[in-house]
């Protein structure tokens, strides 16, 4: 039998005392485990407790923790000096460098250690599980825990199989994380494993389209932060973590999973990393940062004040053409009815897939006067407009202005199938289209994993759900069309669904199915 049940006895190892050693032994010891913390460099172990003891002296003071279950989990946390004071232990948690020959010999020496029932569990965030496993004579019991930093912030933890291991294992790991008031997502052992392998599309595609010249990075960050929904814009966490963690992680998904283009990093940010120009922590990436490590950046435009005296408007379904036509109206402007619009009417166009010149071109609007505007991601908080090139400045603005009339912000940007938002929310619900379809994880776990690894405002594929997988395929397709690029080649998972209609999160099979 492999791994004993969880009850007062249970005790875990920590190898590693850095910030993830010591997270996972503040999370376990608060959740009432027993934990037995080692690292080889002498007195790290011990530092670590005394940090986790500040930690837990601060949640006192902010009475966030009553003194007396701080001083429970504080007791609860052991040291020793070497590997053997781990033999007693009931899982071992290792969370050290991530080096793969490092780690195989760690795993190597617990076998002879550890009883045969202990179970081996790696807190890495890239190497294979089975890998790490490989030289292993009981690899039943090698599992992945891979907790996201900072560990007693982060309500994720990814428990990670490979085909070796026991499903027993990962049944009391996800009990294990349960008790350390993590969430658990079962992930099947692959390159990035559920959550850092879902986010490079967020990643890939900003990068894509700051490459691509459509907007700057902090126009992408504003649209994000303010149509989308997130906390951060990709830039402004790229900065954050730092390009020397980024841009690695972007470049070793790429290569494990064989140069797919889906994973393609972005030359920019290669640029910028052999630069040594890392975000934050180097005062300059993305952004450049002040004295106060906040980003310099120049303040928005104004919005232009001159409206025009009448416009012409289309929309891709009655919901859109009535937000231009209820904009129009409120503003005080004229709204031209016929077909097509007159010679020296401006047009305002709200369309669904297609970039501001193919949607100019197919109603027959001068494309020097015409200008489309994203009305299904922040038509309340921050519209996205883009004309096509070798627009009248002029015309342009009077439309700006319009879209601006009722006190919503404005970004412009250069032309675009799919704007900013709906093309990267494309991009992200098609790639998990394709880790659902792989088996990596499944659909709900996907998206919890998101949203608590990620803070995603909603999981991908909600989002698909909420949007339609209709009109994601849609987009991927016309973006598969327009640039000839596999990148967007649409998934299996995603075009199955929306053709059907079904939701995204529908099984393959449903429960009860014959194998």
């Amino acid at each position: 039998m492999v791994g004993k049940p969880l009850n007062e006895n249970f005790r875990i190892g920590v190898i590693g005392a850095g910030t993830m050693g010591r997270g996972i032994t503040q999370v376990a010891a608060l959740g009432g485990l027993s934990v037995v913390l080692t690292d080889a460099q002498e007195g790290a172990a011990r530092d670590a407790r005394g940090f986790v003891e500040k930690m837990l002296a601060r949640a006192v003071e902010r009475k966030r923790l009553e003194q007396k279950d701080a001083d429970d989990a504080l007791g609860r946390i052991t040291i020793a000096d070497s590997l053997q004071g781990l033999a007693d232990c009931d899982l071992v948690i290792e969370a050290i460098i991530e080096n793969l020959d490092i780690k195989k010999k760690i795993f190597k020496q617990l076998e002879d250690i550890c009883r045969d029932d202990t179970i081996l569990a790696s807190n890495t965030s890239a190497l294979p599980i089975a890998a790490i496993g490989a030289e292993c004579a009981h690899r039943n019991r090698i599992a992945g825990m891979h907790f996201f930093n900072p560990v007693p912030l982060m309500r994720l933890a990814e428990v990670i199989y490979t085909p070796f291991t026991d499903g027993a294992v990962i049944g009391l790991l996800s009990d294990v994380a349960e008790r350390m008031g993590r969430t658990p997502v079962r992930v099947k052992d692959s390159p990035g494993f559920l959550a850092n392998n879902a986010g490079r599309a967020w990643y890939t595609e900003g990068l894509r389209l700051a490459q691509e010249q459509i907007a700057p990075p902090e126009d992408i960050d504003r649209i994000v932060r303010d149509a989308g929904g997130f906390r951060m814009g990709p830039f402004e966490l790229i900065d954050l973590v730092g390009l020397d963690v980024n841009y690695p992680a972007n470049k070793s998904i790429f290569e494990d999973f064989f140069n797919d283009p889906r994973y393609r990093p972005s030359l920019d940010q290669r640029l910028l990393f052999e630069a040594r120009t890392l975000g934050r922590k180097s005062g300059r990436g993305f952004y450049r940062y002040g004295e106060d490590n906040a980003p310099l950046i120049d303040p928005e435009p104004d919005m232009p004040k001159t409206l025009p005296k009448k416009v012409w408007i289309w929309g891709h379904d009655k919901t859109a053409r009535a937000k231009l036509a209820a904009l129009a109206k409120a503003a005080g402007v004229a709204v031209d009815t016929a077909k097509k619009p007159s010679k020296g009417t401006p047009a305002l166009l709200a369309p669904r897939t297609e970039d501001a010149t193919a949607s100019a071109l197919a109603v027959s609007a001068d494309p020097a006067r015409s200008m489309a505007v994203d009305t299904l991601f922040g038509w309340e908080t921050r519209r996205t407009a883009m004309t096509p090139p070798g627009a009248d400045e002029s015309a342009a603005r009077t439309l700006l202005a319009l879209l601006a009339a009722d006190g919503t912000k404005v970004t412009r940007i250069n032309d675009s199938p799919g704007f900013i938002m709906p093309r990267l929310q494309a991009v992200m619900t098609n790639l998990a289209g394709d880790i659902c379809q792989q088996g990596i994880a499944a659909p709900g776990d996907l998206d919890i994993a998101m949203k608590l690894g990620f803070n995603y405002p909603e999981g991908p594929l909600e989002a698909g759900d909420r949007l339609g997988a209709r009109l994601i395929l849609d987009m991927i397709e016309a973006l598969y069309g327009y640039y000839g690029d596999d990148r967007y080649r649409p998934s299996p998972w995603l075009k199955r669904r929306a053709l059907l209609g079904l939701s995204l999160k529908t099984p393959e099979r449903t429960s009860g199915s014959s194998s």
